[in-house]
């Protein structure tokens, strides 16, 4: 297979179409974790198909200070890790094909969910992200987009989006891929010295800490569950000379309310102890939220959650998350 490049929107339209076609939207700097999505994207499309790859470095959703000069732009390489992965077209169009007559006038607005947590720390950030993409679906028309559930919070706002203005696109969420130390795959991962990759594992290992305590809370309220009455079964144990087994009963008991705020406290000692190291990890934020809204969840939440976090090495800024499920049904 020979992966075509394109440059023009016209061109895009003047191939002949059959099947589904499956579009994902890249900044280019194309790693083992794009390379995922595109595989997945023929899977999805089939051999009748069509999997179109985008790469464009958007500058609205570049806030002031950031790297939108150095971000890296590869596309040779780009086009030669596509067409491994089994992409029929790479569309890299110039900033004046999208955006014709300069920066458009007209946007469309990330509301509420796209001013926390990121919006926060990058205000005006989404609105970029979700003009860019709009028109891209626009450009692209695919039947279904594809996006790296790395970067959970534009996921969810390029999907509320497509519901809200009713696109008529299926979104595909593809799990983070990492490297073998646990790093989420970033085209930013580039910038890292050794001692600031070194840093930025805390990331990754206080998400696992999370993840961990999670699963631990998650065993015990399955326990609970089968032996209700924890309370009363400790005292009788107690009351027999069975301290460790009351003790154990005791922790179930406790369990019960409480694993989300347990969940932020395993992975804040992971985070802290990146920031003793040298050069520190910078924390942006630590969040627990719920997928919907990307609001925080509370205690006694049940349901799916995402555990994220940002922080600075050095000039770099990375993000990274993890799904999970509060309350599992036994």
């Amino acid at each position: 297979m020979t992966t075509t490049l394109l440059r023009t929107a016209d061109e895009l339209h003047a191939r002949t179409r059959t099947g589904r076609r499956a579009v994902v939207m890249t900044m280019g700097a194309l790693h083992e974790g794009h390379a995922t999505l595109i595989r997945t994207a023929r899977e999805i499309a089939g051999p009748e198909g069509e999997v179109v790859v985008t790469v464009f470095v958007n500058p609205l959703q570049f806030g002031q200070g950031e790297d939108l000069d150095r971000y890296p732009r590869t596309l040779d390489a780009d086009l030669k890790l596509a067409e491994l992965s089994g992409a029929d077209a790479v569309f890299a169009p110039s900033v004046d094909e999208v955006y014709p007559g300069g920066q458009p006038q007209v946007r469309i607005t990330a509301g509420p969910m796209g001013e926390r947590l990121e919006g926060a720390s990058r205000p005006g950030h989404f609105d970029g992200v979700l003009t860019v993409v709009a028109k891209l679906l626009h450009l692209t028309r695919p039947d279904v987009a594809l996006f790296g559930q790395k970067d959970a919070q534009q996921l969810a706002v390029i999907r509320r989006m497509v519901r809200d203005l009713n696109f008529g696109v299926e979104i595909v969420g593809v799990p983070t891929v990492r490297e073998d130390d646990g790093l989420a795959l970033s085209s930013r991962n580039r910038y890292l010295s050794p001692q600031e990759r070194r840093t930025a594992l805390a990331l990754s290992r206080a998400l696992f800490a999370g993840r961990d305590r999670h699963a631990a809370q998650e065993a015990l309220r399955a326990r609970a569950r089968e032996v209700p009455a924890t309370h009363a079964r400790a005292e009788a144990l107690s009351a027999i000379g069975e301290s460790r087994a009351a003790a154990d009963t005791h922790a179930v008991a406790k369990a019960l309310p409480g694993a989300p705020s347990a969940v932020r406290a395993a992975a804040r000692l992971a985070l802290d102890e990146g920031a003793r190291l040298s050069p520190p990890l910078e924390l942006d934020y630590l969040a627990l939220v719920d997928p919907s809204d990307f609001t925080e969840i509370e205690d006694g939440f049940t349901g799916e959650a995402v555990l994220a976090v940002a922080a600075r090495v050095g000039t770099t800024r990375l993000i990274d998350n993890l799904p999970l499920t509060f309350g599992a049904a036994s």
